[in-house]
């Protein structure tokens, strides 16, 4: 072996291992906020760069299954990049390759995120989609395989042929030839996108994938690295997707009944208590045994699995309950309405629903916030459950308040009148100077 190629293969493991730990980190991070699976994640809701890190550490851990790996070293030798005369043009072809990838991807989250502004979301889609998570999670897992056929793989990696425009095209046909492994990922981030409503977010979103699915084609084309090569491990990384996936499908029975996630508290004590569950399922084989084995090891792994996915969940639905809240009237808006006003009182309306992540963002750090309840006392505050936005009680009063989106709080002084509105998070200290305001 010569020296130059000991030295890339050092430098490609070093690199796989870095990109594969912040990959860890930035997945499970979002996954341990929020979950919305992905689904998947709370970091999805933080923000545009936020949502492009997930998206990107998804995607870069996709590119890590059995349907992607094995084809990086001779999908790049196709069109060319492999036999470069020089780095600058094999640096040429694999970004081509990945723009193709991107230009396949791409489209999807701008008609999704076009869609979605008029999609309405009910608990049944909720169920579906848990049902769809399930299904994607036990391919995860081995018990189906979800791919082409043979001879229509075959047939696409032929049509790019050599050369700049061989590698776009190439690119361009990665997603249907990578759909056994990108399927699931891809199904978590498009139900996100779906539920913003937001074009360009999509947009970037999928952007972001496509260029953490590039990431291995472009290393090996351009600086011709050898990656770790394949095996066990990355049937390792499929269960570690498996993992997540059923932790979104229930979140999103969670967010369908939540009577699922009453027991959740936010207490330091129950976070080591979950903890220690997903440590001991994690360490009896929830990642490292296979259901291909003996009983024992298939025993341990469903075990592994139920435990790990129980304590991902109740650590996510604990993070997610406040610690305390406003007094809310239980009683409908316009009833709230005209108790603030037969009072002289002003009036808080909040519009939310179980799936609504940024409602509660709202809940957890903005409403919960000492200051904020405080001031907030003297509103007659009432909230507004759109989980179900069929419910004619539900389009009645969306309607009667202009609601087009979630969350949506609505804030009128104490005459009746409207004096403020938000329709998306809004921390506690701009929030609270609001509300000081409204007399």
């Amino acid at each position: 072996m010569s020296h130059r190629s000991l030295k890339n293969g050092w430098l490609g493991r070093w690199l796989f291992a870095t990109a594969l730990g912040a990959a860890l980190y930035f997945c499970f991070e979002g996954t341990a906020s929020a979950q919305s699976s992905n689904a998947f994640t709370d970091a999805l809701a933080k923000g545009p760069l936020y949502a492009a890190m997930a998206a990107f550490a998804g995607g870069f851990l996709v590119s890590l299954t059995p349907c992607v790996y094995p084809m990086v070293a001779v999908t790049v030798s196709v069109f060319g990049a492999g036999k470069s005369t020089t780095r600058a043009r094999g640096a040429a072809l694999s970004g081509l390759y990945v723009l193709g990838i991107a230009a396949f991807f791409t489209p999807m989250g701008v008609l999704v995120g076009m869609s979605g502004s008029a999609m309405t979301i009910s608990p049944w889609m909720l169920v579906a989609l848990a049902v769809v998570f399930t299904i994607m999670a036990a391919s995860m897992f081995g018990a189906f395989d979800l791919a082409l056929p043979s001879s229509i793989n075959n047939r696409l990696a032929e049509m790019g042929g050599l050369g700049f425009k061989g590698a776009f095209v190439l690119g361009l046909i990665c997603g249907p030839i990578a759909a056994p492994c990108t399927g699931p990922v891809l199904t978590g981030i498009l139900a996100w996108i779906g539920t913003t409503g937001d074009p360009l977010l999509g947009a970037g979103a999928m952007l972001a994938f496509s260029l953490g699915l590039g990431i291995p084609f472009f290393l090996v084309g351009a600086f011709a690295m050898q990656l770790p090569k394949s095996g066990s491990w990355m049937m390792h990384v499929k269960s570690v997707f498996g993992i997540v996936l059923l932790v979104a499908a229930l979140y999103f029975l969670g967010s369908a009944y939540p009577v699922l996630t009453s027991f959740a508290r936010p207490t330091m004590a129950f976070f080591l208590a979950s903890a220690g569950v997903l440590v001991f399922g994690l360490a009896i084989g929830a990642v490292h045994q296979s259901f291909s084995g003996s009983l024992s090891s298939k025993a341990r792994k469903s075990l592994g699995i139920a435990l790990s996915v129980g304590a991902m969940f109740a650590v996510i639905t604990g993070l997610l309950t406040p610690e305390r809240t406003l007094v809310w009237e239980k009683t409908s808006p316009e009833a709230a309405r005209a108790k603030a006003l037969g009072e002289g009182r002003p009036l808080l309306v909040d519009f939310t629903a179980a799936w609504c992540i940024a409602c509660k963002e709202l809940d957890k750090n903005t409403f919960a916030d000492e200051s904020v309840a405080a001031e907030a006392g003297r509103f007659v505050a009432v909230k507004v459950d759109a989980t179900d936005d069929e419910d004619p009680a539900v389009v009645k009063a969306m309607q009667q308040f202009e609601v087009l989106g979630l969350p949506t709080v609505v804030i009128f002084d104490s005459s009746g009148k409207e004096a403020a509105r938000f329709n998306d998070f809004v921390a506690a200290d701009s929030f609270l100077d609001t509300i000081r305001s409204v007399n």
